[in-house]
Order: C-alpha cells, then sequence, then structure tokens
C-alpha cells in the first residue's frame, strides 16, 4: 500500500466535489416557492444543501470502500485515490461517519425544519443500502437513485416550511431516472454481472418512455390549477422550451458523442447546457413575478 501522501488533493477527489451539483435540488423549492427575498429562508435552503453535499460525499467514499479492490481491475475508477492507494483504507473509514456527521450538524445549524433532518438521515440510510446491496439489483439500482433526489427535493421544501406540488417530486424522480439510465446505457460491458438485464435495447425503450413522461409531468404541472393560482402571469408553460431542450441535448451527448456515463461533467462542461439552465432560471424568475 503506497504511503499517504502530504497533499490533501486525494482527499477532495475522494469527496467528488463535482458531483455536488446534484444538490442543487435541494433549491427547487426556494425557486418554485418564490421564498428567496427572506434572508432566514435562503439560510435554512442553503444550509441544508451544504449538509446534502456532506452527506453525498460520505455516500461516494463509503461506495468506494466497498468496490476498492473492483475499481482497482476497472480502466476508469483504478485511479480512484482508494483503488489507486492514494489513501489508506483505515483513513476512509473514519470520515464516512465525520462527513455523515457534520452533515447532520450543519442542517440543524442552518436551521432546517425537522422533518428536512429526518430526511438527510433518510438519504444517508439509502446511500449506505445502495452501496451494499440495491445496486446491484436491476431496476431497483435506478429507482433508488431516483428516491435519493426526491428526498433532496422534499427536504427542501420541509426546510423551510413550504408544501411542494407532487408534479415537482414527480419531475425530479423521471429525470434521476433518466439519467441514471443513460449512465447505464453508457457503461455497457462496464456493469456488473447482477445487471447483465440491461441490454441496448431495453435501456433504449426505458430510456423512451421515461423521457415521454418527465416531459408530460413538466407541462402537466405548468397548466395545474395550483401553479395558474401560485403563477399568475400564466408564463409557467413557456418553461417547457428550455426541459425540452435540456434533454434534448443530453440524448445528443449520449448517443453522438458518448458524453453521458457521468451527467454532473456535462452540465459543468457542456456550454449549451449552460445557457439553457440560465435561461431555464431566468423564464422562472419572470412567471414567479409576473
Amino acid at each position: 500500500m503506497a504511503p499517504l501522501p502530504s497533499s490533501g488533493f486525494p482527499f477532495w477527489r475522494l469527496l467528488r466535489p463535482r458531483q455536488w451539483t446534484k444538490n442543487a435540488v435541494v433549491l427547487a423549492a426556494l425557486l418554485f416557492a418564490r421564498q428567496w427575498h427572506d434572508p432566514d429562508q435562503v439560510v435554512r435552503a442553503l444550509g441544508l444543501a451544504a449538509a446534502f453535499c456532506l452527506a453525498s460525499s460520505a455516500g461516494y467514499v463509503f461506495n468506494d470502500l466497498k468496490d476498492r479492490e473492483g475499481d482497482r481491475r476497472h480502466p476508469r475508477t483504478r485511479l480512484r485515490p482508494l483503488a489507486s492507494g492514494a489513501i489508506r483504507r483505515t483513513a476512509a473509514r473514519w470520515l464516512v461517519p465525520a462527513l455523515a456527521g457534520a452533515a447532520l450538524l450543519v442542517a440543524w445549524g442552518a436551521g432546517a425544519a425537522v422533518g428536512a433532518r429526518w430526511c438527510l438521515v433518510g438519504y444517508l440510510g439509502l446511500s449506505a443500502a445502495y452501496s451494499l446491496r440495491l445496486k446491484r439489483i436491476a431496476m431497483v439500482d435506478v429507482m433508488t437513485i431516483a428516491a435519493g433526489f426526491v428526498l433532496r427535493a422534499a427536504a427542501g421544501a420541509l426546510a423551510i416550511g413550504v408544501a411542494i406540488s407532487p408534479w415537482l417530486l414527480i419531475c425530479t424522480a423521471l429525470l434521476a431516472l433518466l439519467l441514471a439510465l443513460a449512465k447505464r446505457r453508457m457503461a455497457g460491458v462496464g456493469l456488473p454481472p447482477a445487471l447483465g438485464v440491461y441490454t441496448p435495447a431495453l435501456l433504449d425503450q426505458m430510456i423512451a418512455v421515461v423521457t415521454s413522461c418527465t416531459l408530460m409531468a413538466y407541462i402537466l404541472y405548468t397548466f395545474s390549477e395550483r401553479t395558474a393560482a401560485q403563477f399568475p402571469s400564466h408564463l409557467m408553460p413557456l418553461t417547457s422550451t428550455f426541459v425540452l431542450f435540456g434533454i434534448f441535448r443530453y440524448l445528443h451527448l449520449v448517443y453522438a458523442r458518448g458524453d453521458g456515463a457521468e451527467p454532473e461533467t456535462v452540465l459543468l462542461r457542456d456550454r449549451p447546457m449552460q445557457v439553457n439552465l440560465v435561461l431555464y432560471v431566468a423564464a422562472v424568475f419572470l412567471a414567479v413575478r409576473g
């Protein structure tokens, strides 16, 4: 085993900070409930998002601990800090409870409601179950990933004491399913034997179904009576254009460029996706402000 390096860079890589972009889902309630003018609500939402970043890192470290030997044999994951020996297993074992405890402390310190903290606890348990067993069960693996995103979105609403539309929770789950299935599609032969049921043809069918359901769920949300009452400007349906472009762009990157293996990297590097996201947020602001 290689000695621990003096630099802290391997530890930073072990936390997978690029994955923290997924926790922006926590802030959805703050945006759609028009609570960004309240400093206390902003602190609660941002604090909870930071807590989920720590919790997700705890899950990634735990996952890397469980998969260390398998990662060493994989051409893409063999350079991960634990698999390569840059970080000792003992240090990573201490890091998991430290990160989980820090996540709970940050959520409590930010003043997040009790329900939001329970969602955080549930997310930590779900992440552990995923690493231990669930990720090796076809269909259950992607459903578990979607459930993790739903917990994030629900926690964000509970943290600031607002009701979140069931349609948005459904959209969150479906979009997470789409990303997970696309990632499985790109993994190809790199999938564990237990997930051999995921043939390219089956995944293509599942992606098509989930894509259609995601678009339909979002459109229904924008036209629902509750949304119309909350956003009297009636501009929300127009935001569907950006959702449609974002999904189409992502599918283009998956099938034409083979860039879907790491969805978080797509968001950080693809300029059209970044511009589309900015325009979407601006359109929602216009719809909210009326």
